[in-house]
């Protein structure tokens, strides 16, 4: 619950200390007020790292979507889509991920919100898609160490977690799950059950992902049950997650392949219960994801495929199956309305599993020992597949701008499916990887920081502006002292040196666990949840209207749901964008309309113009409010300039009203894009709010 900044959170900055007014204006534009308190600024000698870290912080607030009084929940895709859940378009397979990069910012809300929502939403529906919910929030927890959080989730949890019980075969004492279902359509088992034929749906099989999840969920809970003092529900989840650990490990290994894989669960004419699929996948590093695998040379086998060009490797990435599959990228699914190819996991390289794939690799590098894994797989191999990874998000077949997308071919690093939807998607992390893994902060819940980067062959990074157990963290390393005029790697707690040492190597130092700031952020009166016009059992208030004949009312509505995001596309290669656009202007002015359906207290609103492609912002700008059915002037207002691509503040003395709208006047011969307006009871003046 923050409003436009943090006045609490504020850097102890000491020896290369990030000038993070010029970082922020350099990646973020007009819009770096939003991030300069949130975020813990970075840089590295490698640019492309370093560029993807911000831009992968403009995925995370684009894809922040205010609820008005539920808070904030992270969406998946930056537009809606038929399968999301309404009204909040919540979907839950990616939800590791938005944890996982949600517990670096420095704005707890975001997570504390999303958890809060999860365990308070419809429960059929967070079972969408296989899920490791309650493991991601957990591993959230660890950074900022606040256990009233957590332990309120407790029962949410569970609920979830018992509900599997309808894909547990009790007899093999595993989760079993249709692809599609694990997010993951025309994988192996489901082409081979359609006899090659299809894959989109059926196939089901004991996955190593669904397992992995349901392990980690189940440790989750235990831990959280001891916190809260359920010794009982502790000892009852702990003899699950060791079940799981024992038949997974036991059950889904493949000698031959020396890989986890997938068994079969359905029969059809070509398949049968309880074979083992016939080729590795990517999805076999999962069980690493979550610690489940024990620590024997056995199971480190399975690593030495990852490199290997002739099976896991591409050019460009790492491949979901490996090329010797019969129908490796064959493309069974296309577009019915474009003709472009649709999702498939038959080879092409997939961020989301890349981003797993990182994850675990830097937890098997981490604490799982050298022994096991020497000579197979090393700090220089996470570096190696991280700077693939960052490489393409530049999309060069898109004009080489960032823009991470659904999945790629990993011969050509070319996007696969081209689609609006496709674009800044929110389907794996980065900023975690490059935190937890190349800078290398291992969260605990222990009264200690310990940290084992994994940036080798890096000259130079400075991470700072993490709050971890409530305290500012930073960590610089310089190979020579050339950047920041002092070798070696430093550690600082609080703005003083804990640590240095003249190698990257695993270092822990005690942190004393305090209360991390509670940031405030008014409740929105304006955010309209679903478009009305599409979805008509949507709440009907509030909702938008403007003074422009044959408006697309779904546009319209995209003014006031909760989304603000600047990214601008190519118009030759994606359509999709975000919030009303007026009419090229002619000098006139316009107005949008909300109606609250009743009366309502409002004293201040953000506004969020987009500029470029033709668009910019208004001329002029004043608010009116309907008060006993005549439209008048807002009283004492202070309308500042208004900012292009970034928020501005507008504030007047309190009125009571059902219905607000903005005038405005589109620039002459070009359009205005209105992304977004909130509207507050609270006064809102872009530093504090009371």
């Amino acid at each position: 619950m923050l409003g436009a900044t943090v006045t609490a959170l504020l850097f102890v900055q000491a020896y290369g200390a990030l000038d993070k007014t010029t970082l922020g204006q350099k990646y973020f534009g007009n819009d770096a007020p939003w991030y300069l308190d949130r975020v813990p600024f970075f840089e590295s000698s490698d640019s492309a790292i370093t560029d993807v870290y911000y831009y992968r912080w403009q995925i995370f607030r684009a894809h922040q979507r205010d609820l008005g009084s539920q808070g904030y929940i992270t969406t998946e895709f930056i537009d809606d889509v038929s399968w999301q859940g309404f009204p909040s378009a919540f979907l839950d397979d990616a939800t590791q991920f938005h944890f996982n990069e949600a517990r670096w910012c420095r704005d707890r809300r975001f997570r504390v919100d999303h958890a809060n929502f999860i365990s308070a939403a419809s429960q059929g529906f967070l079972r969408h898609f296989s899920e490791n919910m309650a493991i991601s929030v957990y591993n959230a927890y660890l950074v900022d160490g606040v256990r009233s959080d957590i332990v309120q989730l407790l029962d949410g949890m569970r609920t979830v977690f018992d509900a599997w019980v309808d894909h547990f075969d009790s007899s093999k004492g595993l989760y079993y799950i249709e692809p599609l279902a694990d997010a993951t359509e025309y994988t192996i088992s489901s082409i081979d059950a359609s006899c090659g034929e299809d894959g989109f749906t059926g196939g089901e099989s004991f996955r190593p992902s669904i397992n992995t999840y349901q392990y980690g969920n189940a440790i989750a809970i235990a831990k959280i049950a001891t916190l809260a003092g359920q010794t009982s529900v502790a000892d009852d989840y702990n003899a699950r997650a060791a079940a799981i650990k024992a038949n997974v490990q036991d059950f889904l290994w493949n000698s031959t392949y020396e890989h986890f894989i997938d068994r079969i669960y359905t029969n059809t004419s070509c398949v049968t219960y309880w074979d083992y699929i016939r080729g590795r996948e990517l999805v076999g590093y999962v069980p690493w994801l979550h610690d489940l695998p024990d620590d024997t040379a056995t199971f480190a086998q399975a690593w030495s495929h990852l490199m290997d060009t002739n099976k896991f490797l591409g050019a460009y990435g790492l491949r979901t199956v490996e090329p010797s599959y019969q129908y490796y990228m064959q493309q069974y699914r296309y577009d019915a309305a474009t003709g472009l190819r649709e999702c498939q996991w038959n080879g092409p390289l997939w961020p989301y599993q890349t981003s797993q794939v990182l994850a675990a690799l830097a937890n098997v590098l981490d604490h799982y020992p050298v022994t096991s894994t020497e000579g197979i797989v090393d700090a220089d191999t996470y570096m190696t597949l991280l700077k693939l990874y960052a490489g393409i998000h530049y999309n060069e077949k898109r004009g080489g701008y960032l823009n991470i997308e659904e999945d790629y071919d990993a011969a050509t690093g070319d996007p696969i499916v081209g689609l609006d939807r496709s674009s800044h998607y929110f389907h794996s992390s980065f900023i975690d990887l490059v935190i937890s893994g190349l800078v290398g902060i291992r969260p605990s819940d222990d009264e200690t920081l310990t940290i084992n980067p994994l940036g080798a062959g890096l000259s130079y990074f400075r991470l700072e502006g993490v709050i971890y157990h409530g305290n500012e963290v930073a960590l610089q390393w310089d190979s020579d002292g050339s950047k920041y005029g002092t070798r070696g790697l430093i550690i600082e707690v609080n703005g003083e040196v804990a640590a240095t040492s003249s190698t990257l190597q695993r270092t822990s130092v005690p942190i004393t666990r305090t209360a991390p700031p509670q940031p405030l952020e008014p409740i929105s009166k304006s955010i309209q949840l679903q478009n009305f016009a599409t979805y008509p059992d949507a709440p009907a208030y509030p909702v938008g209207s403007v003074s422009v004949a044959d408006a697309d009312p779904n546009k319209v509505q995209d003014a006031i749901d909760g989304r603000i995001w600047f990214f601008a596309l190519p118009t030759d290669t994606y359509t999709i964008s975000h919030g009303w656009q007026t009419p090229t202007g002619t000098g006139d002015s316009v107005w949008y309309m909300i109606d609250f359906g009743g009366d309502t207290v409002t004293t201040s609103c953000e506004l969020a113009w987009f500029e470029g492609d033709g668009v910019d912002v208004p001329v002029s700008y004043s608010v009116e409010a309907n008060v006993s059915g005549d439209w008048v002037s807002v009283s004492d207002p202070v309308y500042p300039d208004l900012v292009a691509n970034g928020i501005t503040y507008a504030s007047w003395s309190s009125v009571t009203t059902t219905q607000l709208r903005l005038v405005f006047t589109p620039p002459t011969s070009l359009a205005s894009r209105l992304v977004e307006w909130k509207v507050f009871s609270n006064l809102v003046t872009g530093d504090v709010f009371t």
